[in-house]
């Protein structure tokens, strides 16, 4: 383990030196290293998966190990995880379920009908894959501060593949010495769906957390009946200092009505209402040499419509990966609100809409 460390921060300073970067020339000392291991380099975040395996029938979890230039990520956050899939690369957002300081990044992806990144992954992951790391991001978090001064009294609500950012708060929790009380509610659609169940039920066997389950398909096994509501609220934790809810937005809204100051995430694209939005103008392609009258709607959608198929992953606003220049115009963000300027810059074209006529580089 000594010689493992030595080696590693040995690497570490190797690849950082402005001297290597000066002999090796215009491309970066990077350029040379990948050849020898893809995950040597000294500015692009990458992992290796080192572990697969398969919780349920549709989900994959992967264990990666990350390279030192990925500086980490705080317990509900997202990451944007890039795979090479027929010679290009996609990303899409995913959260960790590993706890926050960990030496390696755990991901449960959970198969999508139609989604290319989590079929391919669900399909094709293997043990010494190389992936990339992008992009850690969202607010979905706990406290900031040691534990002493967190909630003592948490519930965790979630439905779905949103078990895993309440997961890895749930682990950051333990890892760090949480006093206080934890109550989990989960919604799959049986007991055959629910990822970490094992893991759970030996939490809430020899520790204090309280773990609930509701299933949407099958009443066999549930803890709970029907929808989230008071009923659930009661027997998981009513008395709770503090409430994180991540899933569909059917249930969040749900909680979020019982306790307002919930914190919450979804992970389905939002639905917008674009109906007031048309300002008339036009949105021109330039590189495909399309025009078309803007119909108000978000310009990916407007692009698709017109034929295109541009790069896109989460459609909300989150992986960037359908970032292009627009050259001209002004656009608003459908998430913040946040007008543009008229000059040249990069949007998000899944949640930006044109106001008045725009050009895009696409």
């Amino acid at each position: 383990m000594f010689t493992q460390t030595l080696t590693r921060g040995l690497r570490q300073r190797v690849l950082g030196s402005p001297l290597v970067d000066l002999l090796t020339g215009p491309h970066g000392v990077d350029r040379y290293t990948e050849l020898v291991a893809p995950t040597w380099t000294s500015r692009e975040a990458r992992a290796k998966v080192t572990g697969v395996r398969r919780q349920t029938a549709r989900s994959v979890t992967l264990t990666l190990e990350p390279n030192h230039a990925f500086t980490g990520f705080r317990a509900g956050q997202h990451i944007n995880l890039t795979v090479e899939i027929d010679g290009r690369r996609r990303t899409r957002p995913y959260s960790p379920a590993s706890a926050a300081g960990a030496p390696y990044i755990e991901l449960t992806i959970g198969r999508h009908d139609g989604g290319l990144v989590s079929t391919y992954l669900n399909e094709h992951a293997r043990p010494g894959m190389v992936v990339g790391l992008d992009s850690v991001g969202g607010d979905f978090t706990l406290p900031s501060g040691p534990p002493a001064g967190w909630p003592q009294r948490i519930l965790f609500v979630s439905g779905g593949s949103g078990i895993t950012p309440v997961m890895s708060m749930l682990r950051t929790l333990r890892a760090q010495g949480h006093p206080g009380e934890v109550a989990f509610v989960h919604y799959a659609r049986g007991a055959e769906d629910v990822c970490y169940r094992a893991e759970l039920d030996a939490l809430a066997a020899t520790a204090d957390v309280k773990v609930r389950y509701g299933y949407t398909r099958s009443t066999a096994g549930a803890d709970l009946q029907g929808r989230f509501g008071p009923e659930h609220l009661r027997a998981a934790m009513p008395d709770a200092d503090a409430v994180y809810v991540c899933g569909p937005p059917s249930l969040a809204d749900a909680v979020r009505g019982l306790r307002p100051d919930a914190r919450s995430e979804s992970f389905v694209p939002p639905v917008f209402d674009t109906s007031a939005e048309t300002a008339g103008g036009t949105v021109s392609f330039a590189e495909s040499g399309l025009t078309v009258t803007d119909d108000g709607r978000p310009l990916l959608e407007q692009a698709e419509a017109a034929g295109l198929t541009p790069e896109s992953g989460c459609r909300m606003g989150i992986c960037h990966s359908c970032t292009r220049r627009k050259t001209r115009g002004a656009v608003k963000n459908l998430i913040t609100g946040a007008m543009s300027g008229v000059d040249e810059e990069d949007v998000q074209i899944c949640v930006s809409v044109p106001v008045g006529d725009v050009d895009l580089a696409l």
